[in-house]
């Protein structure tokens, strides 16, 4: 026993000893460079800009360091709060439409409203960018105040506005309606604190246990909190049910739903993507191993590492990866990590696993779905159409001039396709009459959409988005 202990010791002073080693060369580099280099950088720099991040490089793309100012972010995030103006906006190339704008915000306060055009930010004309920099603009603009520049319908001079932002609380339930009688529609962006409840009192507006069926949307959900996705598998399985499991060096358990849980038995479909990831993938893959709800979809995204944010001095933390997350038949969510310390954990060939009821579901990184969408058919003038923006463009002009009754069952009288065909013609847009036929029903559920997006809001657009929305479509098809 003795020997035993005085190797045990022997070891840890190795140990220590590579350590000190290691940390040494580290402040030899350091002196170096304060010495020698051209711009000396401070000690802030060199730790929190590039000795700490580079350490954490090679073990997997999510562990990283957070400094003061990132550390802040991440708790607002947690709370679901960011900065932004207050609206809803239609990105065209080179042009940004507003949609809607949020009651209390500074986009409501200043007096813009849906159908008005942001034609400069910051000196920053719009013109000539594609939407990935009018995105990009978009985004910068909402850290400080930015001078906007807007031009209303009608008008040709745009007028200026001086915005400030403010911190908005973003609901993860985005939207909540009926597809038809009895089956609702929940989207639900992220998961955070308050989800979970969210998602249980969304569920109630819309009929309770009285619903005949339930479609979740978690399409591009990045994820978030945990143990929200945990609270809400348990609104959908049976008490005592295996959600998941965690499993690492230091960590290894089961999480189960409570005894005391009460869940829903309607009939249940998720829809998801590429970019439905980590706690997203939980729920999903936890109802598809348990033969609750039918996957409706592209494959998810593959994040299943669990990280725990550890507190440090100076109001810094690190986010470090500690064990891996597996469904209840025993996938593994988390994609190979290639070139990483991660790689030989993770390289695994793909594999099939059994749900409760022995249909076979494949393993190997994300969630496999077990229905593809829809195949939607768009015909060329679609296309045309809609990269044009000439739907947004034509419901602004339309709602001036107009001025009709929009009701959320508003139905587009035919003269508004009249007008529609005449405003392509004066745009040099002449599609041949086949054409114009062939797609005839389509333009008239586009331009419904978007005039009911600016006179009632996204939410109620969205309402009409669904009606063929074929990811959607192909998720109601199996709760009906």
């Amino acid at each position: 026993m003795k020997k035993l202990a005085l190797i045990f010791a022997l070891t840890v002073s190795a140990q220590e000893q590579a350590l000190d080693d290691a940390v040494k060369k580290i402040f030899d580099v350091l002196n170096v460079v304060r010495e020698h280099a051209a711009d000396a950088p401070s000690s802030e720099q060199s730790f929190y800009g590039g000795i700490i991040p580079g350490m954490l490089r090679r073990l997997d793309p999510h562990s990283s360091f957070l400094d003061p100012e990132q550390f802040d972010q991440l708790k607002r995030m947690q709370r679901s709060e960011s900065k932004g103006f207050g609206s809803v906006v239609s990105i065209l190339p080179g042009r940004v439409i507003v949609l809607q704008t949020l009651e209390g915000t500074p986009m409501q306060r200043s007096g813009i409203s849906a159908g008005d055009e942001i034609v400069a930010i910051n000196n920053i004309a719009l013109g000539g960018l594609m939407p990935e920099q009018l995105i990009q603009v978009l985004s910068e603009s909402r850290q400080n105040a930015a001078v906007v520049h807007v031009r209303k319908p009608g008008n040709v001079r745009p007028l200026m506005f001086t915005l400030v932002p403010q911190e908005m609380q973003a609901p993860s339930v985005e939207r909540a309606f009926h597809l038809e009688p009895g089956i609702g529609y929940l989207r639900v962006a992220s998961f955070d604190e308050s989800t979970a409840r969210d998602i249980e009192a969304a569920i109630e507006k819309l009929g309770g246990a009285k619903l005949k069926g339930l479609v979740i949307d978690l399409r591009n959900n990045p994820g978030g909190a945990v143990a929200s996705a945990l609270d809400a598998a348990a609104l959908f399985l049976k008490p005592g049910q295996v959600i998941l499991s965690a499993r690492g060096r230091k960590v290894n358990g089961e999480e189960k739903v409570p005894s005391s849980s009460k869940p829903y038995t309607f009939k249940l479909a998720i829809v998801v993507n590429g970019k439905t990831a980590s706690a997203a993938e939980i729920l999903s893959g936890a109802l598809q191993d348990h033969d609750r709800a039918v996957i409706v979809g592209d494959a998810t995204f593959g994040k299943g590492l669990v990280q725990n944010v550890l507190p440090l001095r100076e109001n810094t933390a690190l986010a470090l990866t500690t064990a891996f997350y597996y469904t209840p038949s025993g996938r593994s969510i988390q994609k190979p990590l290639e070139g990483m310390q991660l790689e030989q954990s993770t390289q695994k060939p793909t594999q099939s696993f059994q749900t409760d009821s022995g249909r076979n579901v494949r393993g190997g990184g994300g969630i496999e779905p077990d229905k593809p969408p829809r195949q939607l058919q768009v015909r060329r003038l679609e296309q045309f159409l809609d990269a044009a923006g000439a739907y947004t463009v034509f419901a602004t002009e339309y709602l001036r001039a107009a001025k009709p009754i929009v009701t959320p069952k508003f139905d587009l009288p035919t003269d508004a396709l009249d007008k529609f065909k005449a405003y392509l013609s004066q745009n040099r847009v002449q599609p041949s009459i086949s054409e114009w036929f062939a797609s005839a029903e389509w333009i008239r559920y586009r331009l419904r959409q978007e005039i009911v997006n600016q006179a009632l809001g996204v939410e109620k657009g969205d309402e009409i988005e669904a009606e063929k929305e074929p990811y959607i479509q192909a998720a109601l098809d199996e709760v009906r």
